[in-house]
């Protein structure tokens, strides 16, 4: 037994056909730019035209959208649009007492703080139909996780006398 590795099928003429065309449109293609690039500098450069081409103002929209697609800030942008959704994704009562803050690209994770411990608690029961529907809305894999935070308190201090401008009981040490 020899060691003779698989044979590839040998193109067929549909395939070659498919090869060559596409190799005769880059050609034109290349051929193209280049007359016009030959054509603009007899002219004497880039000339503003009745034709649309590059050089030409965009709407508003349109720029930013190029802006977003070019640095990759489709999934911080859409769920930047989900926060600003958030009563219609999550309901009215739901909103009226958890606020999203914050999204975390690269651990996928959204973090959203509740004005009380019993609605922090119904948001985490809730939590797995909530990334679903998030997932839906922004595509699959946005939101891997809620992170259900607590009403936030005042600082904590620790007996009733205070020297002024003191940061607590750490700040009497080195």
């Amino acid at each position: 037994m020899t060691d003779q590795p698989p044979k590839t099928p040998e193109p067929s003429g549909v395939d070659l056909a498919r090869v060559a065309l596409r190799a005769a449109k880059e050609q034109a293609r290349a051929r193209g730019a280049a007359a016009q690039q030959k054509k603009q500098a007899r002219r004497g450069g880039l000339r503003s035209g009745a034709r649309a081409d590059g050089r030409d103002p965009l709407p508003l929209g349109a720029a930013i959208n190029r802006l977003i697609t070019e640095r990759g800030w489709e999934a911080p942008a859409a769920v930047g649009g989900v926060m600003g959704r958030w009563p219609q994704m999550v309901g009215p009562e739901v909103a009226q007492h958890c606020e999203p803050q914050r999204y975390d690209e690269d651990a996928r994770v959204l973090t959203v703080r509740c004005d009380s411990t019993a609605w922090a608690t119904q948001l985490r029961l809730l939590a797995p139909q909530l990334v679903a529907r998030l997932n839906a809305d922004l595509g699959q894999g946005t939101v891997r996780l809620i992170k259900v935070l607590g009403p936030g308190g005042p600082p904590r201090r620790y007996g009733s006398l205070r020297a002024p401008g003191s940061t607590g009981p750490g700040d009497t040490y080195g």
